[in-house]
């Protein structure tokens, strides 16, 4: 059954209030970081036939510290910042290059955002 209540409106009173690009957008240095964090890594992967594994596990262990401490500072609350941070991270340490499709539209959304707010 679908619960229509307004519960994470209670908890959170400016949940409604935070706007899309808050919601759906990482910072654009982020962005940027992430996808040259994953060609690196991809790179890496590709010339040691998937040893380097590890190396880019921990790439992205980093990459998910430096998100969440940028996005806390962008604005997000911890636990919108510990999810974006978790998502960049698990997707660099996947041994694949990522489409830029993916995060590029996030960094776009978030830099709009930071111009709007100006």
């Amino acid at each position: 059954m679908l619960e229509t209540s307004n519960h994470s409106l209670e908890r959170n009173p400016h949940a409604a209030a935070r706007g899309f690009g808050q919601i759906f957008g990482i910072h654009p240095a982020m962005a940027f970081l992430t996808l040259i964090v994953d060609m690196m890594l991809f790179g890496g992967e590709v010339g040691t036939l998937g040893a380097s594994l590890p190396i880019s596990f921990a790439g992205g262990i980093v990459l998910a510290f430096i998100t969440f401490r940028a996005q806390k500072r962008y604005g997000d609350d911890t636990e919108s910042a510990f999810i974006k941070a978790l998502i960049l991270g698990f997707l660099t340490a996947i041994p694949t290059a990522l489409p830029a499709f993916i995060y590029v539209p996030s960094g776009v959304v978030g830099l709009v955002h930071n111009l709007r707010r100006k």
